[in-house]
């Protein structure tokens, strides 16, 4: 209906163009949004307030030219101009129920548009180094961006999803010797293990299997592994010189082709099992892009290039540096360390640079929020490589917080003292999980309630809007128990029956559906749409407990029949949206 009024209004405008009302260059944004109070109508337009000035005309005034030159249509009643200049405008009752027709006869595809108009985005989530496996807060940034990425499909964006894959860099090689040294325990070695290694029990898994795969190849006594080393922390050394020369160490006893093994032994285990755990979290990606590629490629070297050649990089202390202070940053950046070897930084501009290659009209980072400062770096390095920065969209996602009773779960990964997100999955389940991950603003603190999650109660929202979708169908299964069968035109014809305060609020909340799912797309806020489907279960459980359906007025019956019919189609694409279930029976 409001695309329907929006057409009728640049139709108005376009005429009043054609008789010289209005200046061909003016192009108003034409805006109809619904009315907060029925008195005012059902929708209202501020076209002629924001057209007003260039057209040289006072608002209401043009306001009345507007209405004036609106084409006639059967769902108008009236309109007005109210205040300053908006135009309200009233439609007649019966063609609200024209939204239960179309839901009927679009079906799954009711709510999707072509707004995006087949533009190419990428949105690029979670990304967590393949350190671990993935944790609870990981978790919301993988719900929020795989319902971001269909929000945009639903609406005609191309939409390409794609996992970083931090296959370089220190962390890795961190991750590298910590499995090395586990697979020298497992050996009989016996040596102490870094405050700061990946001390989880998963990297002595992985250095079991490498025992299995390799037998005793890679062992060097430990007396050999720790000659020479600097203190560690527990001698009052510094634990990231330690780190960092125990990384050394490793490298130069093993060589580097078996130095590579462990690498990937690490690497491979840990991201075939994040691509696992994704999958079984209904998140699937068209591409998983490896930083390591990016060096092997020469991208990060002529990336670097670019910047030098466009006056921004300098050298200072034996480092090379990016002048990103002059271009919004709040510091300069290192891009190659004392030791030649370029920062995680460098492969970054370099990996942006390439997306905007790639023909990506728009590219859609999701970071976690403490990834904020990170924002203004990254749009610097764009803007001196001479590419446009205002392509690039990050979105922040606040880290969830988990609770078991009133005691708070701490996460750490290198500790390996935290949840995962398949042992949270295994104990809500992927609906719950999903559907809690995406209620709030996505940049809002959130606390995981557990025991809220797990409840089969109303106060649990997605078993309230769950037990919506399965209400509906328990009453067309009592339709087939007691013999009846729905007559489907009979039913449409019959709509203007529904005159009942809760039925008319059905048909309003149906109505919204595609703007709400529009709006939610554009401004990427999933619980836009979350909200919408916790207030349409409502309604339809405000119905279902103050009326009957299967009355024996069959021309009521099946009108009613069909409005819930209606209900439970947008319910299921709703869900659908948020890739969480709708059981029949619960």
């Amino acid at each position: 209906m409001k695309k329907r009024l929006e057409s009728l209004l640049q139709a108005a405008i376009d005429a009043l163009r054609n008789q010289g009302e209005f200046p061909n260059e003016i192009f108003p944004t034409i805006m109809v949004e619904r009315a907060r109070d029925a008195q005012h109508g059902d929708f209202a337009s501020n076209v002629a307030m924001v057209a007003a000035k260039a057209a040289r005309c006072n608002p209401r005034q043009l306001a009345e030219k507007i209405i004036a030159a609106l084409p006639q249509d059967s769902i108008l009643t009236k309109t007005e101009v109210a205040g300053p200049g908006f135009i309200n405008f009233f439609l007649d009752p019966n063609a609200q129920y024209q939204v239960v027709e179309r839901i009927h006869r679009e079906g799954a595809q009711f709510g999707r548009s072509v707004s995006g108009e087949g533009r190419k985005v990428q949105v690029e989530f979670v990304s967590a180094n393949p350190t671990g496996p993935l944790h609870v807060g990981h978790g919301r940034g993988a719900a929020y961006g795989s319902v971001v990425a269909n929000l945009l499909k639903a609406v005609g964006f191309k939409v390409h999803r794609e996992y970083y894959v931090n296959d370089a860099g220190r962390q890795m090689d961190i991750l590298a010797a910590s499995v090395w040294l586990r697979y020298l325990e497992e050996c009989g070695e016996v040596l102490a293990f870094p405050c700061n290694g990946y001390r989880g029990e998963y990297v002595r898994e992985i250095a079991g299997n490498l025992l299995n795969q390799v037998g005793e190849r890679f062992r060097h006594p430990a007396a050999t592994v720790l000659e020479g080393l600097p203190a560690d922390e527990h001698e009052g050394g510094d634990k990231e010189i330690y780190i960092d020369a125990v990384v050394d160490r490793a490298k130069s006893l093993l060589g580097e082709e078996s130095y590579r093994h462990v690498f990937d032994a690490g690497l491979n285990n840990i991201l075939d099992d994040i691509q696992q755990d994704l999958g079984e979290f209904g998140v699937e990606y068209d591409e998983w892009y490896s930083e390591r590629s990016l060096t092997e490629s020469g991208a990060v070297e002529r990336a670097l290039e670019r910047l030098r050649e466009g006056g921004h990089l300098y050298e200072k202390d034996g480092a090379i540096w990016f002048a990103s202070g002059k271009l919004g940053d709040e510091k300069d950046r290192v891009v190659v360390r004392e030791n030649g070897q370029t920062t995680y930084f460098a492969s970054d501009i370099a990996y942006h640079l390439d997306k905007l290659e790639r023909g990506f009209d728009r590219v859609i980072d999701i970071w976690g929020a403490d990834h904020h400062g990170y924002i203004p770096r990254v749009k610097a390095a764009l803007q001196a490589l001479g590419s446009d920065p205002d392509k690039l969209d990050v979105l922040l996602v606040q880290f969830a917080v988990l609770y078991r009773g009133e005691e708070k779960v701490q996460m750490s990964t290198r500790s390996g003292e935290f949840v995962t997100l398949r042992q949270l999955r295994n104990e809500v389940g992927k609906d719950a999980a999903r559907f809690f991950y995406v209620m709030r603003k996505s940049d809002q603190h959130m606390d995981f309630d557990l025991k809220l999650a797990t409840s089969r109660t109303n106060d649990n929202p997605v078993y309230y809007v769950q037990y919506a979708h399965a209400r509906i169908c328990s009453v067309f299964r009592q339709l087939d128990e007691k013999g009846l069968a729905r007559d489907l035109v009979s039913g449409m014809a019959n709509l203007c029956r529904l005159t009942e305060p809760h039925e008319l609020a059905l048909v309003n909340t149906l109505g919204r559906y595609p703007e709400v799912v529009e709006s939610a797309a554009l401004q990427h806020a999933p619980h836009h749409l979350v909200n919408y489907l916790r207030d349409l279960a409502a309604e339809l459980h405000t119905y279902y407990n103050a009326h009957q359906f299967l009355v024996s007025d069959a021309a009521l019956r099946d009108a009613r029949l069909n409005l819930i019919a209606a209900v439970r189609q947008v319910l299921v694409n709703g869900l659908r949206l948020l890739d969480v279930s709708a059981p029949e029976a619960m």
